[in-house]
């Protein structure tokens, strides 16, 4: 889509000749351009041709000055295109200092970014009209071109380790500072936060439990104890159920009435009193929900960049429930799919500096194994839960940085475990629980007795 000419597209020329006089008068400066610069960064065409002439000299081990540039322009049939004898030659007798050139490229490749992101959103732009094309296949395609666009903006060198190493002693004496082993988010858990030191940013962390066990309270009394003692918003990405079951989840942990009560509206004068009492408390809680249907990676990193975003924002905290109920049109097979969805939410945990926690399905094969042993009883779940049985295992065992499981041996009981078989950051091991499973609410296991 050609641009209006009376709109000035953003470009630095000046700086464009700045560069490519600084590489006449020192062609060792040709490394540090090559790295950082394409030809397609210039404006000008006469500066892209010439720029593109220095480069495969240099990829060549041959000279740069004025008469090898020349006589390639003039052996390609450029010469003219670029300028000519005197343009180049103007750039060779080029007076200014070469101590600045990074400043000038700098100046460059961030006029060509505005630029090439004016031609792709108005290229998504006219894309948008066509109504042959899905608006699952298009806000993909959206989510695909402007990551892609923002990596070059990202792009860095290498860094020393007495930079590296500066940054290390900040953060330890930061964190003696705190007086306390937390690293991370504290979880509410004391075993587990001693396991895995708090979640931190940029962590992808796995949930996962067989039908019934009770992910989602898990997640939920995560998302509660996270909020509160950290002081931070969590927001939570519901699939399977509706945000009005979630509070009422919420509610029945909060407040120990019977979640089955809190449903049909079974309510004592007492338990009013404290339905109401949680509900000013909840209301207060940075908890946000989205239960939208059809969700796809792709919105789920909107709505979490423009959270992030907001004025005074305070966003520490990602839940997804669960993996497998996400959408993902363009994957031609389920292994492709979540491959696609851990790495993106990945990269999200990455990109926004939030831990995200994932729930995720186990294998049916486990439930197979665990029927046949168990005789058909429903209520026993058989063995502890490995990683070969997270449901697509290969994707997301690699790109998770922790991996939980809760198993139940028995669901009439309330013993229960967390188990951490993954945990990059930390350690692996066990938290011994206690689930009500009439209040929704998980609790580590002091003592035996309990």
């Amino acid at each position: 889509m050609a641009v209006s000419k009376q709109v000035r597209l953003p470009q630095e020329v000046e700086a464009e000749i700045a560069i490519l006089g600084s590489l006449f008068l020192d062609p060792n400066k040709m490394t540090v351009a090559m790295d950082l610069l394409d030809s397609d960064d210039f404006f000008d065409n006469r500066n892209k041709l010439i720029f593109k002439v220095m480069t495969s000299l240099t990829s060549e081990g041959k000279a740069i000055d004025a008469t090898t540039v020349v006589g390639r322009l003039s052996a390609n049939g450029e010469l003219e295109l670029s300028g000519g004898l005197d343009y180049i030659s103007s750039l060779a007798m080029y007076e200014y200092t070469s101590s600045h050139i990074e400043t000038y490229i700098e100046l460059v490749t961030q006029a060509s970014l505005r630029r090439k992101s004016i031609y792709l959103l108005q290229e998504l732009a006219e894309e948008g009209f066509d109504a042959q094309v899905s608006s699952d296949v298009y806000l993909e395609k959206i989510e695909k071109e402007v990551f892609e666009l923002s990596k070059r903006k990202n792009v860095q060198g290498f860094r020393p380790i007495s930079e590296v190493s500066a940054k290390v002693f900040e953060n330890t004496e930061k964190q003696s500072k705190r007086g306390s082993n937390i690293i991370g988010l504290d979880t509410g858990f004391d075993k587990l936060n001693k396991l895995t030191q708090g979640f931190l940013p940029g962590q992808l962390i796995i949930l996962a439990a067989r039908p019934g066990a009770g992910k989602s309270a898990m997640s939920l009394n995560l998302a509660f104890n996270i909020a509160t003692r950290n002081n931070v918003d969590v927001a939570i990405f519901s699939l399977e159920m509706p945000s009005e079951q979630l509070v009422e989840r919420l509610i029945a942990s909060d407040s120990s009435i019977s979640l089955a009560n809190i449903k049909d509206g079974n309510l004592d004068k007492s338990a009013w009193i404290r339905f109401n009492t949680s509900i000013s408390k909840l209301s207060n809680v940075g908890l946000y929900f989205d239960d939208s249907p059809n969700t796809t990676i792709s919105t789920i990193r909107a709505k979490c960049r423009n959270k992030k975003a907001e004025k005074n924002s305070k966003l520490g905290l990602v839940i997804v429930d669960y993996l497998q109920l996400i959408e993902d049109p363009t994957s031609k097979s389920t292994v492709e799919k979540v491959t696609r969805i851990t790495r993106g939410l990945k990269l999200m945990a990455r990109e926004l500096e939030v831990p995200v926690i994932a729930l995720s399905q186990l294998s049916r094969d486990i439930e197979k194994q665990n029927a046949a042993s168990k005789a058909q009883d429903s209520t026993k779940q058989g063995r502890e839960p490995e990683l070969s049985d997270l449901r697509d295992s290969g994707s997301i065992e690699q790109d998770a940085d922790i991996v939980m499981f809760i198993h139940r041996k028995d669901l009439r009981t309330s013993d229960a475990k967390l188990i951490i078989r993954k945990n990059r950051s930390g350690s692996n091991g066990d938290v011994p629980m206690i689930f009500t499973g009439e209040h929704q609410r998980f609790k580590e296991k002091v003592n035996e007795e309990e």
